[in-house]
């Protein structure tokens, strides 16, 4: 675990429980943060690396949280009780002056609560507020950037704006994965604006999600001039990288969850009565996305790398 340098602000506890996109999306607050304040961050042991990378100065305490689960989340038995207890313990030790969460979700706003957070700050949904002592208006626009930069305004702290890329280069990162397959566009399409892209002349790398190296993946976007990918994790991280992207969004909206870079850009699923979905479709397969053929995609793509 990486200790916190300073060691004379108060202590902060921070909660993102979830996957790569929404860590990436957090890892401007736990900066800023670090620089005021002892940060410790609950979080998936996925943000270790990232964490290495990007805010050497925050505690990682690891917890995959049984809730976060995309099947069976709520088969309390089978919840890993005794790990649980431990965190809780260890989390209730560190006397935790500061606590945030930028998820409207009361198993948050109760876990702050039951390891015993004085102050407690976030965005109450369903009666959530009862275990929150500062219950956050949602900022106006509800991205999940702007709930953590209302939280920073909340403790005084300013957020800085990504600024536009310097790259120049023809070095295309094209990532064909997502953590959950609704969010996939299918492979053979993305080969297919790849080959496109290749024969008028960009250099095309072209992963996939079962590469497992995270730091690997850091280190080839942080080489690329853009990105292009579905609606997940590598999308916000080559973001906060610096890197423009290019996402094709499904069953999810992309004023909630857009990577955040001046330069990135979007396509947007079919109409669907039923988006946002988060954990399954109510369809045999995601029509929304799958509606979206390479002739769709491909102008918008081309347009977007001339800009």
């Amino acid at each position: 675990m990486a200790k916190p340098s300073h060691e004379s602000g108060p202590r902060l506890l921070a909660l993102e429980l979830w996957g790569l996109g929404d860590l990436a999306l957090a890892l401007p607050f736990l900066r800023a943060a670090s620089a005021q304040a002892q940060v410790t961050l609950l979080a998936r042991p996925h943000a270790a690396p990232l964490l290495a990378r990007f805010a050497p100065d925050v505690e990682l305490v690891p917890l995959t949280a049984p809730w976060t689960a995309f099947h069976g989340k709520y088969r309390l038995h089978r919840w890993p009780w005794t790990e649980l207890r431990r965190t809780r313990a260890l989390l209730r030790e560190r006397h935790f002056d500061v606590g945030v969460s930028a998820r409207p979700d009361p198993r948050d706003h109760a876990l702050l609560a039951f390891v015993g957070v004085k102050r407690r700050l976030g965005f109450n949904r369903a009666g959530s507020g009862v275990f929150l002592t500062e219950a956050l208006p949602a900022p106006a626009r509800p991205h999940r950037a702007e709930h953590w930069r209302t939280l920073a305004a909340q403790l005084g702290w300013a957020l800085p704006a990504a600024a536009p890329s310097a790259r120049t280069g023809r070095r295309v990162v094209i990532h064909t994965g997502a953590g959950q397959a609704l969010r996939e566009w299918p492979r053979e399409r993305f080969e297919t604006l790849a080959g496109r892209l290749q024969t008028t002349g960009w250099d095309v790398t072209l992963l996939d999600g079962h590469g497992g190296d995270l730091m690997r993946l850091l280190d080839t976007l942080a080489g690329a001039d853009r990105f292009i990918g579905n609606d997940s994790g590598p999308g916000h991280l080559a973001a906060l990288l610096g890197v423009p992207t290019f996402t094709i969004f499904g069953p999810q909206l992309p004023e909630l969850f857009a990577p955040q870079h001046p330069q990135s850009a979007w396509i947007e699923g079919a109409p669907c009565p039923h988006k946002p979905c988060f954990d399954h479709c109510r369809f045999a397969a995601p029509h929304c996305l799958l509606d979206l053929s390479v002739e769709t995609v491909a102008p918008r793509v081309a347009a977007w790398l001339a800009q």
